[in-house]
């Protein structure tokens, strides 16, 4: 919950603007102040005061205890204009939540936590996304600070996950562990989610018994408990207590599995007594390696069963998935870029693009992000180094200008991209739309996205397809128009859309949209016809169709509904 206090009454305006933003989420306190702060600090994750800074330090100095538990506080001044994240600002949320009050209220945000302001991901968050967890907190400050001051960072995993970048090209690098092994050392050690316990047991056993085969079988292992996702086991024991009261004491969720499908995994330890009793060969080591894979892009077993008389479990680790991220930077300006597309090219660890488009984004890369960065033409080299690269388990960015689901990236790679990958789609506002907007409103009724080259499809099938735009009287945008060597098939794509339209319809050329050399140009079909060399491509076409007409000089579709009472 996020709390409020707000003891002025323009404190209380903004307060209200959080409340019916959030409904459900924020709780607006009143009151004596330090009655406000005493309430909110017991009962919120996240505390905002409009209040000075100074006067919150004073408040919450008595409050405070320990960083990973308290709340995390953010200032928002009686103007609304900052957004301040004062104390907790990754353990408590302070800095997330500042950038999402800041773009409520129009406000800046101000986040000076150092590895924020140095691009990096906090340390005692490393891999927080993917359910890692420190196995120790107490060097996180001074590993950081070493980070921070130039030593560079490399990453040592049992398995590659999809983390984000780090600084690795410094002097002395600090060694960032991500493992379940019990033994494993480093300035930091992670556990990540990587284990899955297999359990079988007989009808009635106890809580005790299940804990004691399950920590007898991660001790063999050599096995932190802190790395286990989750129990495992076949269905008919899905309301075993003992299971389940094991489980909720150590937070894991209880996954079961119909014994058909258990019964078909390879196990090392099958047994006719356990398939006689419950239909399966296996339960402990068939429902650890189900649930490992299911987790991941495969899994192998680390510690067969270990039977005693109540119970057996076993302990399988999954293979991590690599994340592949397809972004939409948009059409070129930077305040047409979406937040979410932003945060996503910081999370990655490996970006794959156009190289001009790359140079767009450059900038907004965490230091020591990998760029694989390829030329005009190489579309399907991109696609499938970016597959590859997330398959090996990677966090890969593959970028597209404008929207990377329209003419660009995101077909090729997912043409591609198998189930053992995590797919994000980061939509972006595309070059049609940029345009349309300085037009005024082209795209305001039906409309029909055409490329004209024909590298990939020839161009028969171009033009039959244009034909049945034009003859629905559909508005064209069309992309890729003209080059300097495939000049007849515009011609040609402008006749058949005359053939359908007045001559006066208008006609939107919009070349290099939000971007510096931004050219507008407003004509009609007859006109570019006579003269299209004012096309080529960097430029998107729209044309009108025959009800689209020019109003003071912008461009307008009706929508021509019958609006209802």
């Amino acid at each position: 919950m996020i709390g409020v206090v707000a003891p002025t009454a323009a404190g209380r305006r903004l307060a209200a603007r959080l409340a019916d933003a959030w409904p459900g989420e924020v709780r607006v306190f009143d009151g004596p102040v330090r009655d406000q702060f005493a309430e909110a600090w017991a009962g919120s994750e996240v505390l905002v005061c409009f209040l000075a800074t100074g006067a919150t330090v004073r408040l919450i100095a008595p409050l405070l205890s320990d960083k990973h538990t308290d709340p995390g506080v953010v200032c928002v001044d009686e103007a609304g204009r900052f957004a301040v994240a004062l104390t907790g600002g990754h353990d408590g949320g302070a800095n997330d939540a500042a950038r999402r009050i800041a773009a409520l209220l129009g406000a800046e945000p101000v986040v000076t936590t150092a590895t924020d302001s140095a691009g990096l991901p906090p340390l005692d968050g490393f891999g927080a996304d993917l359910g890692f967890r420190l196995a120790d907190p107490a060097p996180v400050a001074r590993v950081t600070r070493a980070v921070l001051d130039g030593a560079g960072a490399v990453v040592v995993a049992d398995r590659t996950w999809p983390v984000p970048a780090l600084p690795d090209d410094g002097p002395d690098p600090v060694r960032l562990v991500v493992s379940d092994r019990v033994d494993a050392t480093g300035d930091l050690v992670y556990r990540p989610p990587s284990l899955v316990v297999g359990v079988g047991a007989s009808r009635g056993v106890t809580e005790e018994a299940v804990a004691a085969v399950v920590h007898a079988a991660l001790a063999d292992g050599g096995l932190d408990p802190a790395a286990v996702r989750a129990l495992a086991t076949v269905d008919v024991k899905a309301d075993e207590a003992g299971i389940l009261a094991f489980a909720a004491h150590r937070g894991w969720p209880v996954l079961t599995f119909p014994a058909a499908e258990l019964a078909g995994e390879d196990v090392p330890t099958p047994s006719e007594v356990v398939r006689a009793a419950v239909g399966t060969p296996s339960v402990a080591e068939a429902a650890a390696l189900r649930a490992a894979r299911d987790a991941g892009r495969g899994a192998e077993l680390v510690v067969t069963k270990r039977v005693t008389p109540t119970a057996t479990a076993a302990v399988a680790r999954l293979v991590p998935r690599g994340r592949l991220t397809i972004v939409g930077i948009g059409p070129g300006a930077e305040d047409l870029r979406t937040p979410r597309a932003t945060a996503a090219l910081r999370r990655a660890a490996v970006v794959v693009g156009l190289d001009q488009y790359v140079d767009q984004v450059r900038h907004l890369l965490s230091p020591g992000t990998r760029i694989v960065a390829s030329v005009l033409g190489e579309e399907a080299k991109r696609a499938r180094e970016a597959v590859e690269l997330a398959t090996e388990g990677h966090a890969v960015a593959l970028i597209g200008s404008g929207d990377a689901g329209l003419y660009a990236m995101a077909s090729p790679a997912l043409e591609l991209a198998g189930d053992d990958v995590d797919v994000e789609a980061v939509p972006g506002v595309t070059a049609a739309l940029a345009a349309s907007a300085l037009l005024g409103a082209p795209l305001g009724h039906d409309h029909a996205y055409v490329s004209l080259s024909d590298l990939h499809t020839p161009w028969p099938v171009i033009a039959e397809r244009l034909r049945a735009v034009a003859a629905a009287d559909l508005v064209a945008c069309l992309y890729n128009p003209r080059s300097r060597t495939r000049i007849t098939q515009f011609d040609e794509a402008l006749a058949i859309l005359r053939a359908h339209r007045p001559p006066d319809t208008p006609v939107g050329v919009v070349r290099d949209a939000t971007r510096p050399g931004q050219h507008v140009h407003l004509t009609t079909v007859a006109a570019l016809a006579a003269d299209p060399s004012i096309v080529d491509m960097r430029s998107v076409v729209l044309v009108g169709s025959s009800r689209s007409r020019v109003v003071a000089g912008r461009m307008v579709t009706p929508r021509e509904y019958a609006w209802l009472s």
